[in-house]
């Protein structure tokens, strides 16, 4: 044969097509039909060989037909004149007492796909919805579909349509799926087909005869009905209760989200759903399939939202397998992440800490990041670990370990000593923009407690003109300039050296912009150069370490057994991607403005009218969530032992009217408190009962300086006299309104209580109230 995709090659086909010896022996002759596709296979362009398979079509060989009908609807659209020489052989086609041979002729004359043919197809079509082989029919069925696709313009005929929703009785079941396909793609302008009662019962009892494919199809469809009666409800939740527990992830899936669709309003139904589905998505996640595997891990993922300890006591099964894809081992650690608990934490840190070595640098990327956001809540191990992994020096490892204390500084500043005291040296091992940037924030911020931060930033100065990330340069800018305000004798010459570099030689317009900025700003003198760069920072606080807040599974139930889980998990453990954090601002009302001021140092409260040192709120020190619970626990020290740390415990309890407490986002209350220097440490999830917040600040005023200890709590409809400590009070109203407020101190200062209390009071009544 000549060489393939040559003109000879059709030349040498077209001339065995036509040779009457090939014709007449049947062997031969589907051997030049195969050669024939093969090329066409491969990419030679065999139209010119239209007439002579046309021809090849008249046989009673059902493989020849099959061969034939592969090429005819390959290049039928380019030939629309020939083909319809075609017409009269499928036609004929689909009156063959074969039934096989029927229903090839008839989907094959659905698949030329020429609208000028559609009026020959409607006759065909319509004898093979009641023909009476099954095979006959499920092709006729989708081919009213395809006809419609063909010409969504035309109307079809309402005879048709009713004789596809009587088709919805067929004893075959793959018939009863491919009408409800038909009548959703007919029907899609009018919202797809009807469901009714008598339609979804019938689906319902005819959901085992399906295949998985049926089963998901018909689940799909029962999502829009909406049963009419309570009775009716848990009457189709019986008969959905076996898909529930399926075999088969995609029924599971299917059933779990109408589940969740037909019980918007009984969560105890919802929950109960999702604990019944655990053994089929552990099972899931366990799949030969890799694709399987990561979908389950998704979807778990968006459970946990509503059930955060819905998987707690299987955390083993989300270990990493050496062998698994990276992809598969980053979502694995997100929900490790999810799980942690006081009981779990040592091993799944052992086994992150086991992950942070792996051969691929974005897996051992993403178990320190995931290491950093558990050290959101216990700091002190996690802190450890990352201590240890820059001892290795491996420049991706580095990198990781710098942005995951950069981000677990911003939201837990306690942790800033053992940061700032395990920089030193790790600069000679960054090399990505990443990391430098990383490393510069935390100088920029905490630069006064690193000894080497001059000698630091004095390497990264030598190397600005060869330094090709603009963003590292703006955040050189800024760190330099922040460290120049707090130790100015160290900094004054390399800070020259940057502006003049900056200024005079950059070409990247951003980077000279910032720095005529900072220029500008010197030129205005030390006073004012401190006030705009050393004022507060508005940081966020701990984190939810009591608990996490549950989300409706209204939220997300739309989106379950969809694609969005697969776009959205990859982001939704992430705080702010890998750039440095931003400020987060609070915006009081005017009221509060009017009576709180913040100051340089601090923020300071002086009450109207009276003539006292006024008031001021420092968190620094900063307390660890530790010694917060050891204080908060420890009654007065007897009188008598010496040496002995007192806490006032009998302290001031009050109650604040202020319903919207309870129920702001974390978010917000978090950022309240923050902006009036008071740390929040703990929280328990919004609409929780009871409601608890911890928190302390130190206040200073005159020349003593107290630590003050505070709990919110708020127990609802529920709340118990005796734990409010009232024997008369409100009415069960009016309590429900209420937040109490417990404040404990050292050492006793009555005044500085009643100004934190004062200013607690003002900031709680700027909450924005959230029923989300």
């Amino acid at each position: 044969m000549p060489y393939l995709g040559s003109e000879d090659t059709v030349r040498e086909l077209r001339r065995h097509l036509s040779n009457p010896n090939v014709q007449s022996d049947p062997l031969r002759y589907r051997s030049s039909i195969l050669k024939v596709i093969r090329a066409m296979s491969q990419g030679v362009d065999v139209a010119g060989l239209f007439s002579e398979m046309v021809k090849a079509c008249a046989t009673v060989d059902i493989v020849q037909k099959k061969l034939v009908y592969v090429f005819l609807c390959s290049y039928a659209t380019l030939n629309p004149e020939l083909s319809l020489l075609v017409i009269n052989t499928l036609r004929k086609d689909c009156q063959d007492p074969n039934p096989m041979v029927r229903s090839l002729a008839l989907r094959n004359m659905v698949n030329l796909r020429l609208p000028s043919l559609a009026e020959y197809v409607e006759q065909p079509l319509s004898a093979g919805l009641r023909d009476r082989a099954a095979c006959v029919r499920r092709v006729a069925v989708l081919g009213w579909a395809k006809l419609h696709n063909l010409q969504p313009a035309s109307e079809i005929d309402a005879a048709v349509v009713n004789e596809l929703y009587g088709l919805l009785r067929d004893p075959d079941p793959v018939v009863m799926v491919n009408c409800l396909r038909a009548l959703e793609e007919i029907l899609k302008e009018e919202g797809g087909m009807a469901i009714n009662k008598p339609i979804t019962h019938h689906l319902l009892n005819r959901l085992g005869q399906l295949d998985v494919w049926g089963q998901c199809e018909v689940l799909r469809v029962l999502q829009r009905y909406r049963p009419q009666s309570e009775s009716e409800l848990f009457d189709i939740l019986s008969l959905l209760d076996a898909s529930l527990v399926s075999p088969h992830p995609p029924v599971m899936a299917a059933t779990l989200s109408l589940f969740l669709v037909l019980c918007p309003d009984l969560p105890a139904v919802s929950f109960a759903a999702l604990e019944r589905v655990r053994g089929p998505l552990l099972a899931a996640c366990g799949s030969a399939s890799r694709e399987t595997r990561f979908t389950a891990l998704c979807h778990i993922q968006l459970l946990l939202r509503s059930l955060p300890g819905l998987m707690g006591a299987h955390y083993k099964r989300f270990f990493c397998g050496y062998a698994e894809p990276a992809y598969i081992k980053q979502r694995k650690m997100q929900v490790l992440v999810e799980l942690v608990n006081d009981d779990n934490v040592a091993m799944l840190l052992d086994e992150l800490r086991g992950y942070c070595t792996d051969v691929n640098a974005d897996t051992a990327q993403a178990a320190i990041s995931a290491i950093g956001r558990i050290g959101r809540s216990y700091s002190d191990q996690c802190l450890q670990i990352l201590t240890g992994l820059l001892g290795l020096q491996q420049e991706h490892i580095t990198s990781a370990v710098v942005q995951t204390m950069r981000d677990l500084v911003w939201v837990c500043p306690q942790c800033s000593d053992t940061v700032c005291s395990a920089l030193e040296g790790c600069e000679e091992t960054l090399q990505d923009s990443q990391g430098r940037q990383a490393l510069l924030w935390l100088l920029a911020v905490h630069g006064e407690r690193v000894r080497s931060a001059p000698y630091t930033l004095e390497g990264f100065i030598d190397g600005v003109r060869g330094e090709a990330s603009p963003g590292v340069k703006m955040e050189l800018l800024t760190t330099t300039m922040r460290l120049f305000v707090c130790r100015p004798a160290e900094t004054q010459d390399m800070l020259g050296r940057l502006l003049h570099h900056c200024i005079e030689e950059e070409t990247d317009m951003c980077v000279r912009d910032q720095a005529l900025l900072y220029y500008r700003l010197l030129r205005c003198g030390m006073e004012e150069t401190r006030r705009v760069l050393g004022g507060r920072r508005s940081e966020p606080s701990l984190g939810v370490l009591i608990g996490r807040p549950a989300e409706p599974i209204s939220q997300w139930a739309s989106s379950f057994n969809t694609l969005e889980p697969l776009k959205q998990g990859a982001g939704e453990t992430e705080t702010t991607g890998r750039a440095s954090p931003q400020h987060v601002t609070f915006d009081l009302d005017s009221d509060l403005s009017d009576t709180l001021n913040s100051g340089a140092g601090g923020f300071s409260f002086s009450p109207a009218g009276v003539q006292a040192p006024p008031l001021t709120l420092s968190l620094s020190p900063a307390l660890s969530p530790e010694e917060f619970e050891r204080l908060w626990t420890q009654r007065r020290a007897p009188p008598a032992e010496e040496g002995a740390e007192e806490l006032d415990y009998v302290c001031l309890e009050e109650r604040i009217r202020c319903p919207a407490v309870p129920h702001c986002s974390p978010q917000s209350l978090q950022a309240a408190m923050q902006l009036v220097n008071i740390q929040t440490l703990a929280f328990t999830a919004a609409h929780a009962s009871p409601w608890r917040v911890y928190l302390y600040t130190h206040a200073q005023q005159a020349a003593r300086s107290a630590l003050i200890l505070g709990q919110l709590l708020y127990a609802g409809e529920d709340e118990d006299e005796d734990e409010a400590g009232l024997s008369e009070g409100p009415s069960p109203r009016g309590r429900e309104e209420e937040v109490k407020v417990t404040l404990k101190q050292r050492p006793r200062d009555e005044k500085a209580l009643q100004g934190f209390l004062s200013i607690l009071t003002a900031v709680l009544h700027t909450l924005p109230f959230n029923t989300h």
